[in-house]
């Protein structure tokens, strides 16, 4: 079914898809509003690459200059080339993806995109997603790697996340959207050719996925954002029956002192108010907007993420690991997502 299931995707994305108006739901499709600071970087993608993007999210972490970033199922090259004009002439985006319609699109703009942002950054690769060991890349190589809506198309995501791992530095960040279940799918939904191809069938049930992630070597994933999907096609509602569906966004940091539950080490942190954009409040996950100039507590593996990624200068630490304090106060385990606000119907913006 693996193999098959490839060629589906292969074929859907490849030969049927020809730009986002052929989608026959919203699941695999970015509707969140932009932020006002990537509008204009956004407005400088060529518009046939724009027009054959079919992420479920944005994809673009703050601090990446200078850094070396790597896009999983990269597509025509849309989150490649916003992430090009983040990490700078300094930094380079190496873009993947086994669709070579796909990446004919994105090669065929390498220049143009290259003198609208005076230095040219972005590397195309194809192959496999599952099989990263098997292209040119560098075991911790990269500073941030990136996937938008395909991590729930992939036939083997333990493959996948294992590769991630091995290809991040210490310190390095998944930093990744897709589309979760609220429960695990029957066979009928998981090998639907149209369910799959559209980010459903292999939606994953979120809390699967975290065994996964942990599995890998990312103890303590952290949500983002999220918002409920909505089912719109008649024809296809119906197949899912009363699974939920979520597009939600994760970041995991390749730090091997991370635990799996969020102790208490009495320690805090203060955000310096130095990152560009959000110099008011970092967003870090759902559950932490450090406001500048404020002292914060933090569990042990917050403590760490930011002390051990480039988020270190921009925050000053206070604490360390000699008293531990016990469990660290709202750690839980229930669903991670809001059950309200489904995305309405319509096009990607």
């Amino acid at each position: 079914m693996s193999s098959s299931l490839q060629e589906v995707v292969q074929a859907y994305y490849g030969q049927e898809l020809t730009g986002t108006a052929d989608l026959k739901t919203t699941a695999c499709c970015d509707a969140d509003a932009v932020p006002a600071w990537l509008r204009p970087l956004l407005a400088r993608v060529h518009p046939e690459v724009t027009g054959r993007y079919y992420g479920c999210g944005l994809v673009c972490p703050p601090l990446l200059e200078g850094c070396r970033i790597l896009d999983l199922g990269c597509g025509a090259g849309r989150d490649v080339y916003l992430l090009s004009q983040l990490a700078g002439a300094t930094g380079a985006v190496v873009g993947v993806d086994m669709t070579p319609e796909q990446l004919a699109v994105a090669r065929r703009h390498q220049a143009f995109h290259a003198e609208s942002f005076g230095f040219a950054n972005v590397t195309f690769l194809e192959g496999r997603i599952e099989a990263l060991e098997a292209l040119d890349l560098e075991p911790g190589g990269f500073d941030v790697i990136v996937s938008n809506c395909v991590l729930n198309l992939s036939t083997d995501k333990a493959a996948v996340l294992a590769g991630i791992r091995r290809l991040l530095k210490p310190g390095g960040e998944f930093y990744f959207s897709d589309v979760y279940a609220d429960r695990r799918l029957p066979e009928a939904v998981r090998s639907h050719p149209v369910l799959y191809g559209e980010c459903l069938g292999g939606a994953l049930y979120w809390n699967d996925f975290l065994r996964l992630a942990r599995a890998a070597g990312f103890a303590d994933p952290r949500l983002v954002s999220d918002r409920p999907l909505a089912i719109t096609e008649p024809q296809l509602a119906p197949l899912v029956g009363e699974a939920r569906f979520f597009s939600a966004t994760y970041r995991l940091f390749a730090i091997d002192a991370l635990e799996d539950a969020c102790e208490d080490f009495g320690q805090s942190v203060t955000y310096r108010g130095t990152v560009e954009a959000e110099a008011e409040r970092l967003a870090f996950d759902k559950h932490h907007l450090f406001a500048a100039g404020e002292e914060q507590r933090v569990c042990g593996n917050t403590w760490s993420m930011l002390q051990a990624s480039r988020f270190a200068p921009h925050f000053h630490f206070r604490g360390d690991f000699r008293a531990h304090l016990g469990l660290f106060q709202g750690c839980g385990s229930a669903l991670p997502f809001d059950e309200t606000s489904a995305a309405p119907a319509g096009g990607c913006c």
